[in-house]
């Protein structure tokens, strides 16, 4: 209950060994700390979290929940690089929300599902605080962009092109350029690979443990 209370994961024991449950939730915290009544995801939590499930015998899996509002980029793309560099079994489950920086930490894993009512957000890279207007700025944007549309259409099966074309939208969200996608049309672009629950996740997750330890 601790473990839960303090770093929303879990280890329960399966059929097939035990699996590392970690909750992605709120907003990912990156280096600036969020005011106490934000709901979030601190990185410096996660990422060595990540690193000993990595290298742990006894956890077989991991089962990744996610309902975040985005959140930091720097934080969110270290921690989907560490999830995609796992060589053990992982899936993620997209309940509620996908937003932002949780799209590429939906596609991170080796499988992802997402529920039948859960929705993804998809817009260009935002920043908080005083920009300053010069070309360089500008610059800066671009490729911090590039970085996250390289990142989730190398793990996914969506296209550059199309990913682009939702992230850049300007008649789906108001006073807003970006998209809002459901669980069918996130499955029928390419971006998340099914519609499933958490009992899907788990069998997907358990066949692939199994499939590695024979």
């Amino acid at each position: 209950m601790e473990e839960i209370k303090e770093l929303g994961s879990a280890q329960p024991q399966g059929r097939e060994g035990m699996i590392h449950c970690l909750t992605i939730v709120g907003q990912v915290e990156g280096h600036q700390i969020l005011p106490e009544d934000n709901k979030t995801t601190k990185y410096e939590h996660v990422m060595p979290l990540l690193a000993a499930v990595e290298e742990s015998e006894e956890i077989k899996g991991l089962l990744i929940l996610l309902n975040t509002v985005g959140g930091d980029v720097e934080a969110g793309l270290g921690i989907a690089e560490l999830i995609a560099g796992m060589k053990k079994p992982t899936v993620s489950l997209i309940l509620g929300g996908g937003h932002s920086i949780g799209v590429p930490l939906a596609v991170a894993a080796s499988r992802s599902f997402i529920a039948p009512s859960a929705a993804m957000t998809i817009h260009p890279v935002r920043l908080n605080g005083v920009v300053i207007g010069v070309p360089q700025t500008y610059n800066y944007f671009a490729r911090i962009q590039e970085r996250i549309v390289g990142f989730v259409t190398g793990h996914s099966n969506i296209s550059r092109e199309r990913y682009n074309e939702l992230m850049m939208a300007t008649d789906e969200l108001a006073n807003d350029v970006g998209s809002v996608i459901y669980g069918k049309e996130a499955v029928s672009c390419g971006l998340i690979d099914s519609i499933g629950t958490l009992s899907d996740a788990l069998d997907y997750l358990h066949g692939e443990i199994n499939r590695q330890a024979h």
